[in-house]
């Protein structure tokens, strides 16, 4: 018996093929597109996925603008954050950061955030993630990304 052939491969960073992909967020619904997006920055899809390295790919989400929420959490979820002050607690809906500068990255970060691991390996797959509220890739085509269909992840 070849006792070889069943040793289990662990990819590391050498060994780790990441590519470029682009997610059109086209009418997409806020959380079942990030989960999907940090199944693909985790690497999960991938038949050499390991837990502890960061095997994943680099995600562009291009029109992230036309996210949508479902039911009625565009003006009734809240966001929290803190300014480090006393009494420095400040909410906004997710109307407000439409509006806001950089707040539908916020909104999107923030949802991917949640759903990577904590700790110093899900704070460097965060940095594989860009955000884009236009079509255009502004900057990023010297990566050749690949435009990939979201929906048929599961």
């Amino acid at each position: 018996m070849d006792t070889l052939s069943y040793k289990t491969i662990s990819a590391n960073r050498e060994t780790a093929k990441k590519e470029w992909v682009v997610v059109d967020a086209t009418d997409q619904v806020v959380g079942r597109l990030c989960s999907k997006v940090a199944k693909l920055l985790r690497g999960k899809y991938k038949p050499n996925f390991t837990p502890h390295v960061d095997c994943g790919d680099n995600v562009i989400i291009i029109n992230a603008a036309k996210v949508v929420f479902s039911g009625k959490k565009e003006t009734d979820k809240v966001y929290t954050r803190y300014t480090g002050y006393p009494g420095g607690q400040r909410f906004n809906t997710p109307e407000q950061l439409r509006k806001a500068h950089n707040g539908i990255d916020k909104m999107l970060r923030h949802a991917v955030k949640g759903m990577l691991p904590k700790g110093p390996l899900g704070r460097s797959l965060l940095h594989n993630l860009h955000v884009i509220e236009g079509a255009e890739l502004n900057g990023l085509e010297a990566q050749k990304p690949k435009a990939i269909d979201i929906n048929q992840y599961k």
